[in-house]
C-alpha cells in the first residue's frame, strides 16, 4: 500500500524538529544559520517558512508521476511502490533535468562539491521499508505531520475539512496538483499566502516536461553526456586508487 504524509499548517507551531530529525536522519549538518535559512538546500531538504503568524513545509512532494523520473536519461530518479521518489546518486551524471522538470522545484545541487549530487528528501524511504513512519512525522510534538496509507491522508484530510469548515480553506494541496502526489497540505489561507504554487496543472507532468526538454539545442545534450563521461571516468579512477591503496 502506497504511503503518503499529510501536513497541517494550522497545527504546526514552526518549532523546526522535522528540519532538524530530516538533517539528523541524512548525516547533514544543521545549526542554527541553517536553520534560518527559509529555503531548501543541499543542506536542508525540508524547510520551515515564515509567512508572519503563520508556516508552512517546503519538500518533495512525490508525485504519482514524477516528472523528475520521466526526465532522468539514466534512472538516477525512481518511484517506488511505497510512495518514495528516491534517488541513486551512483547513476547520476549530473545533466540536472530532474530540476529544469520539477513543478514544485525542489530538487537541489551541491554546486560546491568536487563530486556534486542532486539532493532531495526521499520521504525516508528506508523507514517507510520498515514499516515505521517518516522522521519528521515521528518528531513532531504537535502532530502537524502525520504518515499513513495515501487513501487514509486523503480520508483524514478531509474529515478535517469537514469536521472544522471554519479553520480551514476548503481544498488539499496535492490530491490533483501535478496529477497528485504522496505530499497532503491543509491550510487555514489560500495555499499561495503561505508560499504554495497554486497555478500548477491538475494532469501529469512528464507529458509536458519532454514536450519542452526534446527543444534544448543538441550541444547542451552533446555536453551533457561528455561532462557525464567526464565524470565516470574520475570517479572510476578514485574508486581503483582507493582499492589499490586497501591492497
Amino acid at each position: 500500500m502506497a504511503k503518503a504524509i499529510l501536513y497541517d499548517s494550522t497545527i504546526c507551531i514552526g518549532c523546526r524538529q522535522c528540519e532538524e530529525a530530516c538533517a539528523a536522519g541524512k548525516n547533514l549538518v544543521y545549526d542554527e544559520k541553517i536553520a534560518a535559512e527559509e529555503r531548501l538546500s543541499e543542506r536542508k531538504l525540508t524547510t520551515i517558512r515564515t509567512y508572519g503568524e503563520r508556516f508552512s513545509r517546503k519538500l518533495c512532494m512525490h508525485c504519482q508521476e514524477p516528472s523528475c523520473v520521466s526526465v532522468c536519461p539514466v534512472a538516477a530518479l525512481e518511484k517506488t511502490k511505497l510512495g518514495p521518489v528516491v534517488y541513486h546518486e551512483d547513476r547520476c551524471m549530473g545533466c540536472r533535468y530532474c530540476m529544469v522538470a520539477c513543478p514544485f522545484q525542489v530538487p537541489v545541487y551541491e554546486w560546491n562539491s568536487r563530486i556534486p549530487r542532486m539532493r532531495k528528501c526521499d520521504l525516508c524511504a528506508d523507514k517507510l521499508v520498515q514499516g515505521a513512519v517518516t522522521r519528521c512525522s515521528e518528531i513532531c510534538p504537535v502532530t502537524a505531520t502525520i504518515t499513513g496509507d495515501r487513501s487514509e491522508m486523503i480520508a483524514e484530510a478531509r474529515r478535517r475539512l469537514v469536521e472544522k469548515p471554519a479553520e480551514y480553506y476548503p481544498e488539499i494541496y496535492g490530491v490533483n496538483e501535478a496529477g497528485g502526489t504522496s505530499v497532503f497540505i491543509l491550510s487555514a489561507v489560500p495555499f499561495n499566502q503561505i508560499g504554495y504554487n497554486t497555478q500548477i496543472p491538475k494532469s501529469s507532468m512528464p507529458q509536458f516536461t519532454w514536450a519542452v526538454l526534446q527543444h534544448i539545442p543538441q550541444v547542451v545534450v552533446v555536453g551533457t553526456v561528455l561532462m557525464g563521461g567526464i565524470y565516470w571516468i574520475t570517479s572510476r579512477r578514485e574508486d581503483v586508487a582507493r582499492e589499490e591503496g586497501r591492497q
